[in-house]
């Protein structure tokens, strides 16, 4: 199949990985130790902060400074927001995302690693494993974050003392795997002094794996489209109406998985009317195949009812569509979820009303036990939800698709952004679940 081959090829040099730690591990001056280092800062950028760093009475560069960009991040030393870089190596491309270490900003990192193939979690060579720590591991446990780099930062602080490295890499590897992290790469580094960022440190002689850039550069990356179910939401509609296309209708958005083709049989949900696929046409030029994640438009062989939000998907692996959702959550805004509330649930372009159903469970951090009904999720809780629709859903397990198994709950009176969720069992050693307890409908959004 050729057009995957070049897809594969394509795909594999560019890597989306995020950075994810407890305060003042070292995040930052991680970023820009690696962009320093490999290059990829800007003659003016590396001026910019050499300017502020003098300013700051200090004799050489804050490197945190080339991604920390709000002034109040310049001002207390910490990060807020995630900054996103772009840089570039001979062997693969990068987007990075650094998120912020701080307890209310959880909901910075689930947005940056939501997209990410790769996470780098920073731990103080000092302070070992804390709270925040196994936060982030859960965080990229639940997002399925397929790689996970344990960056044990400021060994220059202990002496570069190897049992100070094994002891955390062995807690933190401990705990990741039991949530059901894939793989766990410890890398011992000096963020500051540049020890295994970006070249091989004279300091650790004892550590003989690769460094930070290294291992970014050589880790797998899945790329084959075709291992995917096809998904394709429907973003816009396009009905010129013109004399020259009087009869034209097709379909616009961005293939979240899998492959469509011509002449596929296809099911639109959550109507389940079926249709064969007659054109494919990509940035304007007709194409036999088109894969995720390209923005295409979809012509079928017949005028179906089909608007922003329906799904269209090869009726072979089409999903069963449902109005109760079972999934993990992380809440991020800082009003309570409650059982009974009623909210809007957005998953792909497709938005409807929805209630809480029942909050069967919280985790508890410390020892990955599950809090049995707690009633209510607060700011950065991680827990089960069972939600009710309004109209019926077509979502994959987050576990066998990342795009169609994820959705948003959002406040209807204002639009806020309330939970990110993940349809089916989050964990590896998901607990039982208690059956869902039954919750008083309003009478406007009983279904």
């Amino acid at each position: 199949m050729s057009n995957t081959t070049t897809l594969d090829t394509a795909a594999t040099s560019l890597l989306r990985f995020a950075t994810a730690g407890s305060v003042d591990d070292g995040k930052s001056t991680l970023v820009g130790r690696l962009l320093h280092d490999s290059k990829s800062v800007l003659t003016d950028q590396l001026e910019a902060v050499e300017r502020a760093s003098l300013g700051r009475g200090q004799e050489t560069p804050d490197l945190a400074l080339l991604t920390d960009g709000l002034r109040a991040e310049r001002e207390q030393g910490i990060t807020i927001d995630v900054a996103y870089r772009y840089f570039a190596t001979p062997r693969r491309r990068f987007i990075l995302a650094d998120t912020p270490g701080h307890v209310q900003y959880t909901r910075n990192m689930v947005t940056g690693a939501s997209t990410a193939e790769l996470a780098v979690v920073l731990v103080d060579a000092r302070n070992g494993v804390v709270e925040q720590t196994r936060r982030h591991a859960a965080v990229a446990a639940l997002l399925r974050v397929p790689h996970v780099v344990l960056a044990v930062n400021k060994m220059d602080l202990v002496d570069y003392a190897e049992p100070a490295f094994a002891a955390i890499a062995e807690e933190f590897t401990s705990y990741a795997a039991s949530l059901g992290v894939p793989e766990i790469t410890a890398i011992p580094i000096s963020a500051l002094a540049g020890d295994n960022v970006v070249t091989p440190s004279a300091h650790m002689d004892w550590y003989g794996g690769p460094t930070v850039l290294e291992h970014l550069e050589t880790v797998p990356v899945h790329t084959d489209p075709s291992h995917d179910p096809g998904r394709f939401p429907v973003q816009y509609v396009i009905r010129p109406q013109t004399a020259t296309h009087p009869d034209y209708r097709g379909y616009a958005g961005q293939i979240a998985s899998g492959i469509l083709r011509v002449g596929d049989r296809v099911t639109v949900l959550p109507s389940g009317r079926t249709s064969t696929i007659e054109a494919l046409d990509v940035l304007g030029r007709a194409v036999d195949a088109a894969w995720a994640p390209q923005s295409v438009t979809v012509q079928l062989t017949d005028d179906l009812d089909i608007s922003r939000g329906d799904l269209i998907t090869p009726s072979a692996s089409a999903p069963v569509t449902s109005q109760d959702i079972e999934a993990t959550i992380c809440h991020v805004a800082d009003r309570p979820l409650k059982v009974g509330q009623r909210v809007l649930l957005k998953h792909t372009t497709r938005t409807v009303k929805a209630l809480v159903k029942d909050i069967p469970s919280r985790l508890t951090l410390d020892d990955l036990s599950q809090h049995p009904a707690p009633g209510e999720l607060a700011a950065n809780d991680i827990g089960r939800i069972v939600v009710r629709t309004a109209e019926p859903l077509a979502l994959d397990a987050y576990a066998d698709s990342r795009r169609t198994g994820s959705f948003l709950l959002i406040d209807p009176s204002d639009g806020t952004t309330l939970t990110a969720g993940m349809a089916g069992t989050a964990f590896a050693d998901a607990a039982a679940e208690t059956a869902p307890a039954a919750a008083t409908d309003d009478e406007s959004w009983d279904f």
